[in-house]
């Protein structure tokens, strides 16, 4: 039954046709039955020119309008009277009407022909209601332009439940795609967080576990007491890397906690000290400054200011050369919490802090400007006058409820 719907819809003509056909067989037998003389030739023409309106209506609805209204100005000029093929006014009156495409005024014509065609037919033959009265002509005439007029309403009712239900529609396809996008919007930036989390992660506990390898087979014959204190450097970042990373992944395991205890908080200020610590133990000389008053900050501001400061020291280990030293200033404002990291090495190349880098370098400063850009700060990055690289951060603070 799907299949015989489906075939129907996609053959309207056809569908049309079929219907025209029987309606042309009625009309032929009227024509033979009750027109005689000359006239019968033309009310054929018009009998199968109104059939012809029957199947064409939906392929040129336009079209079969003004070859309706000119058969109907023919039947009135000729004087041919109502016959079956009439019937196709009806339908064409419909058809115009609930067409969604069809210009609108073709449909006020339509309309005008429903209600002043049957009061035009009823002057043109008044001798058939000669035997009536005016009360009684006058019904008859309202009694034939109901139907029209009906037949318009419906098809100008379902032309606006179409316009209506198409509205709908595309309404629902542009909601389809607003969401599509924004799930790849938000995909890309889990990416982003995902990548930046992982460089600082990844790039800082390596870069120092390296130095300490290096460092330990250097003097592994010469000094064992150091090489010893070297590979314990070594454990212990490896542990806090794979810390770190389960507290990544956990978050990406949505509602799964590991056996054993909770993950490992964010880093914030708080665990600066310890970063200190790490990065002197790893051979780079730091001189950490705290101004103003500590007091809670939003946690965004607490990671951001971290990775920040974590990157920036690893930036010096990379690129500073051989002693090199750096000065870590964390100042506490009214409405902002500022950092400024420098070094006094040879600093990074100008493409790693102006363009990006290639092959993966340049990346971190990357991630800080994105970081930074999450909470409403600035960041400026850049080689420091006299030598060495700087970098500067103002974090703005809100209140924290």
């Amino acid at each position: 039954m799907q299949r015989l719907y489906d075939f129907l819809r996609r053959h309207p003509t056809g569908v049309d046709t079929f219907w025209a056909v029987p309606l042309l067989g009625l009309s032929g037998l009227w024509v033979a039955s009750d027109v005689g003389g000359g006239s019968q030739i033309i009310a054929a023409i018009f009998a199968v020119g109104l059939c012809l309106v029957m199947a064409l209506r939906r392929k040129a609805p336009v079209k079969m309008l003004l070859l309706t209204a000119a058969i109907g100005a023919g039947q009135l000029l000729c004087g041919i009277q109502t016959m079956p093929a009439d019937f196709a006014m009806f339908v064409i009156t419909y058809t115009v009407a609930s067409g969604p495409t069809i210009p609108r005024w073709a449909s006020r014509c339509a309309l005008a022909g429903a209600v002043f065609g049957p009061a035009l037919s009823a002057v043109r033959f008044k001798d058939a209601f000669s035997e009536r009265t005016i009360g009684g002509s006058l019904f008859v005439t309202v009694l034939l332009t109901v139907p029209f007029v009906l037949a318009w309403v419906l098809g100008d009712s379902m032309r606006t439940r179409r316009a209506y239900w198409a509205q709908l529609e595309e309404r629902a396809a542009r909601l389809e795609k607003e969401r599509e996008a924004q799930a790849r919007i938000a995909v890309a930036a889990e990416r982003a967080r995902i990548a930046r989390e992982l460089h600082d992660v990844v790039a800082h506990n390596v870069s120092v576990m390296v130095v300490q390898a290096d460092g330990a087979a250097y003097v592994l014959d010469a000094a064992p007491e150091q090489t010893r204190q070297a590979l314990e450097t070594i454990s212990g970042t490896g542990r806090q890397a794979l810390a770190e990373m389960r507290r990544l992944l956990g978050v990406l395991r949505t509602g799964e906690q590991p056996e054993g205890g909770e993950y490992v908080p964010q880093p914030g200020v708080d665990q600066l000290s310890d970063l200190m610590e790490q990065v002197r133990g790893a051979g780079l000389p730091v001189d950490f400054h705290v101004e103003g008053e500590p007091r809670e900050l939003p946690s965004s501001v607490e990671l951001t200011a971290y990775r920040i400061v974590q990157e920036a020291l690893t930036n010096t280990r990379k690129h500073g050369g051989p002693d090199v030293a750096a000065t870590v200033r964390l100042s506490y404002k009214d409405d902002d919490l500022d950092l400024l990291i420098e070094d006094d090495g040879r600093g990074a190349q100008r493409e790693l802090y102006e363009e990006g880098g290639a092959d993966g370098l340049g990346h971190g400063l990357i991630g800080m400007r994105e970081r930074v850009g999450m909470v409403g700060g600035t960041l400026a990055a850049g080689p420091r006058p006299g030598g060495g690289f700087r970098v500067s951060a103002v974090l703005p603070l809100k209140p924290v409820r």
